[in-house]
């Protein structure tokens, strides 16, 4: 299964960034998707997650400045990120928790450099 992410790039702080994510074609069963980060030095963390029913769940670093969407007929999960600042500079993975016969596993895009410039 390959996941596909788009959209990083440069940008200064206080602008604003929109990430997408392709997942797997035709009828899946997709649980949790999600948006992770890895920054320079840093261990890989959770930015937002989203549950099939659309309930959210954020980092507190970027609560209140970003939001999570997805559209399970596309399996996409989408991420903006506003008031950007230069701590939000790191790699960003999706993540989709993916039911394959039975067995639920996490599947990673990978990988979209976001940075963020002060």
């Amino acid at each position: 299964v390959q996941l596909q992410a788009f959209g990083g790039g440069l940008v200064q702080a206080g602008g604003s960034l929109g990430l997408s994510c392709t997942g797997p074609g035709g009828i899946v069963n997709v649980n949790a998707m999600g948006w992770y980060r890895q920054a320079p030095g840093k261990q890989r963390e959770l930015v937002a997650q989203i549950t099939p029913s659309g309930t959210t769940d954020y980092a507190d670093s970027v609560k209140g400045r970003s939001t999570i969407s997805r559209d399970n007929t596309k399996n996409m999960v989408y991420l903006q990120i506003n008031s950007l600042e230069p701590e939000d500079t790191g790699v960003y993975y999706c993540n989709m928790q993916i039911k394959i016969f039975g067995r639920l596993a996490d599947y990673w895009g990978q990988g979209t450099q976001v940075t963020v410039s002060s």
